[in-house]
């Protein structure tokens, strides 16, 4: 079994840098060889994505998913009193039906 290539990761200046050179009017081939691109195409797809959104499009993304509360490590306060609220509203409900059960048996006896 091999093992898949891992992509090559560029920087993010060497990505901008030849993004505004290509605008700027240089060649797709040449910017690709001397910025040691696997592919003109990789280019390509940089400046698409530049124009459609910016600068912020050619940042690395973070890998993985992401964390569920950041700031903290803790869950937000509000999920916390939402779940309680559910818990005992269940247990009410629980509590309720049971009251009623030992009252109709003692209304038997």
């Amino acid at each position: 079994m091999s093992k898949k290539a891992t992509p090559a990761v560029y920087p993010f200046e060497l990505k901008l840098d030849l993004v505004q050179r290509f605008l700027a009017g240089e060649t797709l081939a040449e910017l690709a060889e001397e910025g040691g691109l696997s592919s003109p195409v990789l280019l390509r797809r940089w400046v698409r994505e530049y124009r459609a959104h910016g600068e912020d499009a050619l940042r690395p993304k973070p890998k993985g998913r992401p964390a569920k509360n950041t700031v903290t490590g803790e869950e937000p306060e509000l999920d916390r009193l939402r779940r309680e609220v559910e818990y005992l509203r269940a247990e009410n409900a629980y509590l309720g039906k049971l009251r009623a059960l030992m009252e109709e048996k003692r209304r038997t006896r």
